[in-house]
């Protein structure tokens, strides 16, 4: 929980991770590229204060973790979303097992998604099956630019993706979160391409689809497809630190979200380890549109509010303490920056 000025806000974090880029997991030059350009993010966008070293970067581990989110970070709960890029990494990127302890350790903080490839076929597809038993699973993270073999990518329409989808409907696995966004080296920038989002949509509409970091740098194409398709989702990760660097990017950026699809499908997420809760939940709490954006509607905090955790906690069915959810009866009041 986090107060501030008179308000707390029940946070959830939906887009965490464990990962492990330590030299003696990576199988080549790809997997030091991947980490690399994360730490570039992380060290570009960030305050000074809250830049790691690069050791400490390449793997955080569970302790830390709970720390970052639950000690410091006033996360109430978080949501892990995993990427195995075993192109790159002898053990996958994310690490399954302990990140899976860990929500087991602390079901009432820790949700668990995992992830599917459909290249993997019928056995990728049995995998699924054992996997959503296994983790209770409610939602998984897609990554289409995933390297397989000699591909290099692939698209949510396909076939073997369809089928995946149709199986994961069928599991109860609702909540589909997909990396739309910047192009993280050595991956294709075309295979982060929005447009395959808008297919799956429709034709998927007991699906949430959690567009990750809101389709950047496609924001208009995102923009344009969500408010067309009711079930697709904003999620915040890397387009937050803009907060700090380029504020009036961001307000165009939330003000476009606002204006297109509304106050109620967009969802904060740290991207942790990429950063840290704590400063982005403070910065946006204090944020307001630039006056030069004065095209975009004010902030209010009841916006404020369903972003940072109260639209997440609702699409997992998380529970938000009586005095933390909105007052229906109170009236909007923008929230102004101290």
């Amino acid at each position: 929980m986090y107060s501030y000025n008179g308000e707390s806000y029940f946070i959830v974090d939906a887009h965490v991770a464990l990962w492990d880029a330590r030299p003696e997991n990576q199988r080549n030059i790809h997997g030091k590229q991947f980490i690399d350009c994360f730490y570039d993010y992380h060290r570009n966008l960030s305050p000074q204060a809250e830049v790691w070293s690069y050791e400490d970067y390449l793997y955080q581990g569970g302790e830390r973790l709970m720390k970052d989110l639950f000690t410091d970070g006033y996360v109430d709960h978080a949501i892990f979303q995993p990427a195995h890029l075993g192109e790159f990494y002898h053990r996958g990127f994310g690490q399954t097992e302990e990140a899976f302890a860990l929500t087991q350790a602390h079901p009432d903080k820790l949700t668990y998604n995992h992830c599917w490839d459909p290249r993997d076929g019928e056995q990728g597809l049995e995998q699924l099956r054992e996997d959503a038993k296994r983790f209770g699973l409610k939602g998984a993270k897609l990554y289409t630019a995933e390297w397989h073999g000699d591909s290099r990518g692939y698209k949510l329409d396909d076939p073997w993706s369809y089928r995946y989808l149709e199986a994961a409907q069928e599991l109860g696995i609702r909540n589909i979160h997909v990396h739309k966004g910047p192009t993280i080296r050595p991956l294709d920038r075309d295979a982060f391409d929005v447009a395959d989002v808008d297919k799956v949509a429709t034709d998927f509409t007991e699906l949430n689809f959690v567009v990750e970091h809101c389709g950047l740098p496609r924001l208009e194409d995102f923009c344009w497809i969500a408010t067309q398709e009711p079930n697709v989702h904003a999620g915040l990760a890397v387009a937050l630190p803009f907060i700090h660097t380029r504020p009036k990017y961001f307000g165009q950026i939330i003000g476009e979200l606002l204006y297109w699809i509304g106050e109620d499908r967009i969802q904060f997420s740290s991207d942790y380890a990429l950063w840290t809760p704590r400063w982005l939940i403070e910065a946006f709490v204090d944020f307001q549109i630039p006056d030069e954006l004065s095209e975009y509607a004010p902030l209010t905090t009841a916006q404020k509010k369903k972003i940072l955790g109260l639209n997440a906690a609702a699409m997992y069915d998380i529970p938000v303490p009586a005095e933390l959810q909105l007052r229906a009866e109170a009236p909007e009041e923008v929230a102004v920056a101290s």
